[in-house]
């Protein structure tokens, strides 16, 4: 208690504290900072929730859809390597195309430059490896996950989907399903190490508010364009 109230004294006679502005933006920053951590956590929980039972580690366990939806990502990382996530959604499409759980594979990611075109990649690591190309299709306008779901309604026409990557990206694209009353279930792609994924966890905890926010304030894809007819 003594040192409490030692604290508390020494505290009272900084000229700081004696500032109401510099007091008054002291108690904003905190409120601020209580305010985000709140946002943080609620949303996590939220997408977290909407996503019970509807992710698979196992083939066997997906229910069978028409259409599975591969979301992209960079083939390679700014090293010049090859992209874990990549390899590794790539590997969870042809499992899931090979065990007859989907029959066609819709691939939506960025094509914003020419020469970067993440859709275009990953079909032809799938054909290299056995999906039949005339079962591909390509979106090239999927900038965010939340426009590739949304496009996946309305441009390909689509009311039900297994969406395939890793587990914390199937997550919010699945509580962007719900949203849009999309029938969807998801199959993990391998994780990486944690590590090796640390910035995009932290970035993840990010998206996840703001695709709670993207509903608030109803936001739209990028882009709609034509409708894409799967055969």
């Amino acid at each position: 208690m003594r040192i409490l109230k030692f604290l508390g004294g020494t505290f009272s006679r900084l000229s700081f504290f004696k500032n109401k502005f510099l007091r008054k933006t002291l108690i904003l920053a905190l409120a601020c900072l209580a305010l985000g951590c709140i946002s943080l956590w609620y949303a996590n929980h939220k997408i977290i929730s909407t996503a019970l039972g509807k992710t698979f580690d196992n083939t066997e366990e997906v229910p069978k859809t028409k259409v599975g939806l591969l979301l992209g990502t960079s083939k390679y990382v700014k090293s010049g390597r090859l992209n874990a996530y990549f390899v590794y959604r790539v590997e969870a499409a042809i499992e899931l195309y090979k065990s007859g759980k989907i029959e066609r594979v819709i691939i939506s990611g960025d094509n914003s430059r020419k020469t970067y075109d993440e859709p275009s990649d990953m079909k032809k690591e799938l054909i290299k490896n056995g999906v039949d190309s005339n079962h591909i299709y390509l979106d090239y306008a999927g900038f965010r996950t939340f426009d590739s779901m949304v496009r996946l309604k309305e441009i390909f026409s689509q009311d039900t989907v297994t969406v395939i990557s890793q587990k914390f990206h199937n997550e919010r694209a699945l509580y962007i399903a719900q949203q849009i009353q999309l029938e969807a279930y998801a199959y993990n792609a391998k994780d990486v190490s944690a590590g090796y994924g640390f910035k995009t966890n932290l970035r993840e905890k990010f998206a996840r508010v703001k695709v709670l926010l993207d509903f608030l304030f109803g936001t739209k894809p990028k882009f709609f364009g034509p409708k894409v007819p799967v055969n």
